[in-house]
């Protein structure tokens, strides 16, 4: 469906020169011109703007970075739900990152791939698309640090076996409540982004402070 300048601005919620701002730098597709003085704009745009917006709000990114971001990974606008899965991928690693091929990681860390490999096995690290980052390196540094201290391995074990319970749990609701396309469903694809960004880890550290004050009290 091609939407009308008022249209995408009321779907939106973005004003007219911040949405020509964004076709200027190559974030949004320019609208097509079936006759003179009539600009139609993809409907895709919507979900187009509403991430931007997310981006600027939640974790602080620039136009620069944004455009970046736009001109290295592939986004299917048309499937929210895919989209929310390849953002995901994209935000975990840290804001200006820098990305490693598997030499160079295996260099910066000290191990050798078969370390590497059982790493990956556990499903304790994950070597993405443009290889590893910087986020990446950090949590090989810790999984390196907790087996030189001895850690009993059945905790991260557990952080797998939960994640892996709650991911499918995840999929299986966040396509059931975009698979209507209504008026809420860009404040649906809003809210999913909210619950496993920012609503998930707040649970799971409070149910840790919550633990750590209950044994201490029985102490």
């Amino acid at each position: 469906m091609a939407l009308k300048m008022k249209e995408l601005m009321a779907l939106s919620d973005e004003s007219k020169s911040t949405i020509l701002y964004y076709i200027k730098e190559g974030l949004l597709p320019e609208p097509s011109k079936p006759k003179p003085n009539v600009h139609l704009y993809d409907e895709s745009c919507v979900q187009i703007l509403k991430f931007i917006k997310y981006l600027q709000h939640n974790f602080s990114y620039s136009i620069s970075d944004i455009q970046t971001i736009f001109s290295e990974n592939k986004f299917d606008f048309d499937d929210s739900f895919d989209m929310m899965v390849r953002s995901l991928e994209l935000l975990s690693a840290s804001k200006g990152s820098q990305w490693y091929t598997k030499q160079e990681f295996l260099s910066l860390l000290g191990i050798d791939e078969a370390k590497l490999k059982h790493f990956q096995q556990k499903k304790y690290l994950f070597e993405k698309a443009k290889g590893f980052s910087d986020k990446e390196l950090e949590i090989a540094e810790i999984l390196l640090r907790a087996e030189r201290l001895g850690l009993d391995s059945t905790l991260l074990d557990a952080y797998v076996t939960t994640a892996q319970a709650l991911a499918n749990k995840e999929n299986e609701v966040g396509s059931k409540l975009l698979e209507n396309d209504t008026q809420a469903h860009d404040e649906r694809y809003e809210l999913l982004f909210d619950l496993v960004l920012t609503l998930k880890p707040y649970i799971f550290n409070m149910h840790t402070v919550e633990a750590h004050q209950t044994n201490v009290k029985k102490d």
